[in-house]
């Protein structure tokens, strides 16, 4: 088993990281992202690469418990959150992290949840069908114990309190989950677009 063998998937992932990239919603070698091949392996991103240019060599295999496939490579220190969300459901596809300037800044401002109202862009989550629904996004605090954290994540999910597919992480951005990588893809796409409006509004607002 290797990266090579997984052309499509590979190729999938690298331009989602780079057009995410190109957002400035993972700078430098923040964020991270993987897919998942089979009941027991995901495809994600090597610790410490630039999303903007990611290249199949950027990519690694890891299991669903957080080993690398190769020992030569080394995942990213929050690959245990990826794999939590894969475990705690098989038609979880796609875990994609981006770290925007507008979900940090939320995510430290917010408490521990961010209510969100009135936007027709709520739409573009599973599950909502409305904007006058409020869409209730979970914000963690940080930790650099991420086995810690993932089993606080799993803690949330298995309390329902995870009802949107996605979640905050105090100064840290935004996990989200899809059941491809595609709607993994529209769910951050949607996330971002809502974050950066109640943002500027919150900017509004100021005297």
């Amino acid at each position: 088993m290797k990266v090579s063998d997984y052309t499509t998937d590979v190729a999938a992932l690298c331009d989602v990281c780079r057009r995410f990239g190109d957002r400035g919603w993972c700078s430098a070698t923040s964020g991270n992202f993987s897919t998942r091949i089979d009941d027991a392996h995901c495809l994600i991103t090597q610790s410490g690469r630039d999303k903007s240019r990611l290249r199949e060599d950027d990519l690694m295999l890891c299991s669903l418990d957080g080993a690398a496939v190769d020992d030569s490579c080394r995942p990213s220190a929050e690959t245990p959150l990826h794999c939590c969300l894969y475990e705690l459901d098989q038609a979880v596809g796609a875990v994609l992290h981006t770290h925007s300037v507008a979900s940090t800044m939320l995510s430290r401002n917010s408490g521990n949840e961010l209510r969100i109202r009135g936007f027709e862009m709520q739409k573009a989550l599973a599950g909502v069908t409305t904007h006058e629904e409020e869409v209730s996004v979970k914000i963690f605090a940080n930790d650099q114990d991420m086995q810690a954290l993932a089993g606080r994540v799993s803690a949330a999910w298995r309390a329902g309190e995870l009802a949107v597919p996605g979640f905050l992480i105090a100064g840290h951005g935004l996990y989200a989950w899809g059941r491809t990588l595609d709607e993994a893809a529209r769910h951050v796409e949607g996330f971002e677009f809502l974050f950066e409006c109640v943002w500027q509004e919150n900017l509004a607002r100021l005297p």
